[in-house]
């Protein structure tokens, strides 16, 4: 059977100078940036900034930087993506959005690949996509390998989101409310990004207020992971936290699952999920942190515990790179799975991924999963 060549996938990153956007450069760089067609940074501000170790010039936001793309990554705010994503999916691409704008659109689908990535796959030219919220990403991964195993009743999830969540703009401000608190205590420290100020401080409601006394991140997380769970009535508390770290995302879990576990298999079971390690150390101090987890492109979890008397509840801690693990990396296995699927080669493969030959599947989320003792 003759193959059909197929051209080096073309693609378009919107935000480039953007958390997420800077995050995602560093990801492609480091994978394969060779092995695509072409690579457009951009830069919606119009300023033409070097991006990346290659410090390629940032090409102004306009129309026709979409014109013969694969794929379009958008990584700035929601406005832009609300402006811009039907413009360059018109011109045929495959419209990745990393922000708020369409992941409430019952029309548009959140896609983790590791959980429902068939769903990427099958998308034809010119659709949109939602790459969830980090938390999202990360809950999704573990409830969906739990739900096949054993069941999962209710989930309770509390997280300790850094600053990043925020972009660079609430990086800075971290930063800075830090350094001005240090130099004099009684200042008053910035508070555009967060309210109250971070600096020194755990903010607990993430989002602005709803009715029910919940906030809009809760409220957004808990729809997110259900739909792409495919669980609408998934029993899921959430409670998010703002903590003063600069980067990197953690949460606390506790799962009722529908059958009794033994911590042995639990772990067993979560160290073979993708993108999930495990650090199943017997000294809690030895849990993964944002500073120490180590794999920004991976999930980390610890302090796995078997509720004693109900076994079929547990806890676990996990942590991730939100701007690389919960984003960038997401992204880009979107990207991946819709571009196996029409025969394009991807990047640091090898060979086509729709199956013909060697390949790895979704990113360095393929890399060997590990327990470590």
């Amino acid at each position: 059977m003759t193959r059909v060549a197929h051209p080096a996938p073309r693609l378009v990153l919107v935000g480039a100078t953007d958390a997420r956007g800077t995050a995602l450069v560093e990801l492609i760089e480091e994978r394969n940036p060779t092995g695509y067609g072409e690579l457009r940074l951009v830069d919606p501000t119009g300023r033409r900034r070097a991006v990346g170790s290659r410090r390629t010039p940032a090409l102004p936001l306009e129309e026709a930087v979409f014109e013969g793309a694969d794929v379009v990554f958008l990584c700035s705010g929601s406005g832009i993506s609300r402006r811009w994503a039907r413009p360059a999916a018109r011109r045929g691409a495959l419209v990745v959005d990393t922000s708020d704008a369409f992941r409430g659109d019952p029309e548009v689908s959140p896609v983790v690949p590791e959980v429902n990535g068939t769903t990427a796959a099958r998308l034809p030219s010119g659709s949109v996509v939602a790459s969830p919220r980090p938390m999202t990403v990360a809950l999704a991964r573990l409830l969906h390998g739990v739900e096949r195993a054993c069941g999962v009743r209710q989930a309770v999830v509390s997280t300790y989101q850094a600053a990043s969540g925020a972009g660079h703009p609430g990086m800075e401000e971290l930063l800075e409310g830090s350094e001005l608190a240090l130099r004099d205590p009684d200042a008053e420290p910035p508070s555009e990004s967060f309210r109250p100020p971070l600096a020194f401080n755990a903010v607990p409601a993430v989002g602005g207020p709803l009715p029910d006394r919940s906030t809009t991140e809760e409220e957004r997380l808990t729809r997110e992971t259900r739909r792409v769970l495919n669980r609408p009535r998934l029993n899921l508390t959430v409670t998010c936290v703002s903590v003063p770290v600069v980067s990197g995302h953690s949460a606390t879990l506790f799962v009722e699952a529908e059958v009794p576990m033994r911590r042995r298999e639990l772990v067993r079971l979560l160290g073979s999920l993708p993108g999930v390690v495990v650090h199943d150390a017997a000294d809690p101090r030895q849990t993964p942190t944002p500073l120490t987890a180590g794999d920004p492109d991976t999930v980390h979890v610890g302090r796995v515990r078997v509720v004693p008397h109900d076994p079929r509840g547990f806890w676990l801690w996990l942590t991730l790179d939100d701007l690389r693990a919960g984003s960038a990396r997401n992204a880009l296995g979107i990207a991946e799975a819709y571009l196996a699927r029409r025969g394009t080669p991807v990047p640091g493969t090898g060979t086509h991924a729709d199956g013909a030959g060697p390949r790895r599947a979704g990113g360095r989320g393929s890399l060997p999963v590990r327990s470590r003792g």
